[in-house]
């Protein structure tokens, strides 16, 4: 019995390559978004750690630093240590812009703000920056108003709430 095998091995070979092609295209778009949110994050992270070191180190521009100086808040204008426990983020619903909204809140400590104001502008620095940071990761500086608020990923936009001091 002579059987003839010829293109069968060429069709479970075909077969089998287009299954493998579909499963990578799959995953990397499962990974992409992934690996989207993962630097979202970082970026958070970074800025916010940007923003406590310019508050630690009292850096201001020249007319903020005469407001707190006039505002009673000349404690803000001296070194202080701030501590970023945790960053959690909530994601929301689709927004207006048909991206997943997150809202991303801080928790930090420091013993040195104490007032309800001080750390209402400290909070607000630290918040500002991390939607920079995320803005400047994925350049969509030009997507949002000048507060970065909200800041733009290709699939997420992200928001702020008020910081939570420990």
């Amino acid at each position: 019995m002579n059987f003839d095998n010829n293109g069968q091995i060429s069709v479970e070979l075909l077969l089998l390559i287009g299954i493998t092609i579909i499963i990578v295209i799959s995953l990397s778009n499962i990974i992409n978004t992934e690996n989207e949110l993962n630097k979202a994050m970082i970026s958070a992270e970074n800025g916010a750690y940007e923003g406590i070191s310019i508050n630690s180190l009292a850096i201001y521009p020249e007319e903020t630093f005469e407001e707190y100086m006039n505002k009673s808040q000349e404690q803000l204008t001296h070194t202080k240590n701030i501590k970023i426990i945790k960053i959690d983020k909530k994601i929301q619903k689709t927004d207006k812009y048909n991206k997943t909204r997150i809202q991303l809140k801080v928790y930090a400590s420091s013993p040195y703000i104490n007032s309800k104001e001080d750390k209402e502008s400290t909070g607000d620095r630290i918040n500002y920056n991390i939607r920079k940071c995320i803005s400047e990761s994925f350049n969509s500086e030009n997507l949002s108003n000048a507060l970065y608020n909200p800041s733009f990923t290709p699939h997420y936009s992200f928001t702020t709430a008020n910081v939570q001091w420990i």
